[in-house]
């Protein structure tokens, strides 16, 4: 059934609410030139080319307009599409929404624009996924890879190791189903074609850390005590004064938070307050303090800072059992100071700039795999997900094979296999999982 049939035709905003330059509303289904038609000065519409005029209401102007008509299924959809460009005033904006609405639309569920792209064969499941992504990339990095995933690189992938296992399995159903015309495939062969395929799905689920840090981001505390040189590192990450830096121990006494990007991972990076003993500062110091340990439990990684100029005391000895059982980089600070390198953990200066960008070297390789962010494609936990159970089934028919295991049965848990792999592109869906994919965009996407 063509999709125009089956939906009704909806409207949303398609651009960020706020004043702005331009507003975009979209509209599409099979009345979306009739209901543009309604509010637009111009009695035609010319799909495939940019119209001008005015969004009208009984005759009055609303706002004039750039209107951009989109006839199926050369459409983002595939389905007729209508976008009014107009001014971006939210007042504006939100009375042409209106107006399509009154004149026959409904508001779009959230991406549900895309979820009908991906119905319509516009999209494939993955590639609508990485419509999501990429509106919420947070690194250059992620947005390429988020870009290829569009244009249809895991897509190949994934078709590829399908075809494969495909073509393994209609060889053993049609040995079954015609045993007198067809010989069965050697069980050597099935075992080398199962292997070649678990290589290859091992291949993607090795990059899925590096995915899901490019993706969520990383949380990075750094911590030490009083003027160990803490927020001097932080604007040195940063490469701006966000903290404020004296030379009285506990200038910092809240925690701060700011982004950064690290050589394509997104972090947020945290300068604490330093650790001593609560009972010998004030009330609001000793809440920063709590504040710190509290972070220390919730960073994915710990900058452990301590002032070699001054040498490792026992204060600094104290913090360390804090933390030395989560993940962790040992940095002795302040080397431009010191009188030789600390040959335990990496010298820094803050004020130099010395190793700085060797720091962020080192926190690349502490969080990720070494090369696992050379993949041109990311997965997200879904499609992880279905990937080990791929990768499960056809274990199972690993180890049929090697026990010499009638073929039928072995058959079985390859098409196992072909379905959780469906399930990545939206071959085999239900109800549910779409759902609740498609609830996480925007309204208008």
């Amino acid at each position: 059934m063509n999709i125009n049939d089956e939906f009704e035709t909806i409207s949303a905003i398609a651009t960020p609410l706020g004043t702005g330059g331009v507003g975009i509303v979209r509209v599409s289904g099979s009345t979306a030139f009739d209901i543009a038609l309604k509010m637009f000065s111009k009695s035609k519409i010319d799909p495939g080319i940019i119209n001008h005029g005015w969004v009208t209401d009984n005759g009055q102007k609303i706002d004039e307009v750039i209107l951009l008509p989109f006839q199926n299924p050369n459409s983002y959809t595939g389905e007729d599409v209508v976008e009014f460009q107009c001014h971006g005033g939210p007042n504006v904006v939100k009375k042409i929404l209106d107006l399509t609405i009154k004149n026959g639309a409904r508001l779009a569920q959230r991406g549900e624009f895309t979820k009908r792209a991906f119905l319509n064969k516009k999209l494939d499941l993955s590639q609508a996924e990485a419509v999501l992504d990429l509106i919420h990339a947070k690194t250059d990095n992620f947005v390429q890879k988020s870009a290829n995933n569009l244009s249809g690189a895991l897509k190949k992938e994934i078709s590829a190791i399908k075809s494969s296992l495909f073509s393994l399995y209609s060889r053993i159903i049609a040995a079954v189903d015609f045993p007198e015309d067809v010989a069965e495939p050697e069980y050597s062969f099935l075992k080398t074609e199962m292997e070649n395929t678990v290589t290859k799905i091992d291949k993607i689920l090795k990059n899925a850390n590096a995915s899901n840090i490019m993706r969520q981001g990383i949380k990075i505390a750094i911590v030490g005590c009083p003027n160990a040189g803490k927020s001097s590192l932080f604007n040195a990450l940063l490469n701006l004064d966000r903290a404020i830096v004296t030379e009285i121990p506990g200038t910092t006494r809240d925690i701060i938070q700011e982004s950064i990007d690290i050589d394509g991972i997104p972090a947020t990076l945290i300068d604490t307050a330093g650790i001593r003993d609560k009972n010998k500062v004030d009330k609001v110091e000793a809440i920063g303090i709590e504040y710190t340990q509290n972070c220390v439990q919730n960073a994915d990684l710990i900058l452990f800072l301590f002032d070699w100029s001054k040498g490792f005391d026992e204060n600094d000895a104290l913090i360390y059992e804090l933390i030395e059982n989560k993940p962790h980089i040992k940095i002795a600070s302040k080397a431009d100071l010191a009188e030789v390198p600390n040959p335990e953990a990496l010298n820094i200066s803050s004020k130099t700039g010395y190793n700085i960008e060797e720091l962020k070297d080192k926190i690349k390789d502490t969080v990720l795999d070494k090369d696992s962010m050379e993949t041109e494609f990311v997965t997200n936990k879904r499609q992880q997900e279905c990937l080990t159970n791929a990768r499960k089934a056809l274990v199972n028919a690993l180890i049929a094979t090697e026990n010499g295991e009638i073929q039928d049965l072995i058959s079985i848990d390859i098409k196992s296999a072909l379905l959780a792999l469906d399930e990545i592109t939206g071959e085999v869906i239900t109800d549910e999982i779409l759902e609740n994919i498609f609830e996480h965009f925007c309204i208008g996407k």
